[in-house]
């Protein structure tokens, strides 16, 4: 089911528009794509906070309403004020619903690997999304990856993942992804079984002398 977002013409250009804009809970927007001239729109706060509250998120596929017309899009862009990190501009991206396009699907472990655990080890994700090529209504909520059966010396990439058909990664199949960080809790660990060896091995000679 589609999700509809109602979008307004007409708005003014200029900083001083957009902050009054932003001032009355309106967020200024363009919409473009293949095919079609740039359209600067306006957002209501409220509605695109609701259109995109769903599992989707941000790859969420709108139907874009504007005079009537009805636009299928996904956020390409979403600009935020560096202080109150409140939305301040949105690019819309037109889809055509049978091609595909490059979009990046949040990354998400599940499980719990022990043995790296007991090993002293942190599990670490190499990257928070991931980019895929997928038509927009195939486009996965996120990709869950299994990190039970991790050892100190594993490293997931990109090839290990099981993706739903008709989604392909972009980056190569050796692109790490989930890689194992040793603390310094474990080397300090290491350099004193090291010392402690050495110190038996001295002590060893020194009796038979």
């Amino acid at each position: 089911m589609s999700t509809v977002l109602i979008a307004e013409t007409g708005r003014s250009t200029g900083s001083a528009n957009a902050r009054r804009m932003r001032r009355e809970d309106h967020i200024p927007a363009v919409v473009y794509g293949q095919g079609m001239s740039p359209i600067s729109v306006t957002i209501a706060r409220r509605d695109l906070r609701i259109a995109l509250s769903g599992s989707a998120g941000m790859n969420t596929v709108l139907d874009l309403k504007i005079d009537g017309k009805t636009f299928p899009a996904i956020v390409k862009d979403m600009q935020r004020h560096p202080v109150r990190r409140t939305v301040a501009h949105i690019d819309f991206l037109q889809v055509n619903l049978n091609e595909a396009i490059v979009v990046a699907v949040p990354l998400r472990l599940e499980g719990e690997a022990k043995a790296v655990l007991q090993g002293g080890g942190l599990v670490d994700p190499a990257v928070d999304t991931i980019e895929v090529s997928t038509t927009p209504g195939d486009i996965p909520d996120e990709i869950v990856v299994d990190i039970t059966d991790m050892e100190m010396d594993t490293v997931i990439t990109i090839g290990d993942l099981n993706l739903p058909a008709g989604v392909t990664p972009v980056a190569d199949a050796d692109f790490p992804i989930v890689t194992v960080l040793m603390t310094s809790q474990t080397s300090e660990s290491g350099e004193g079984d090291e010392a402690g060896e050495g110190a038996v091995a001295g002590d060893a000679a020194a009796g038979g002398e």
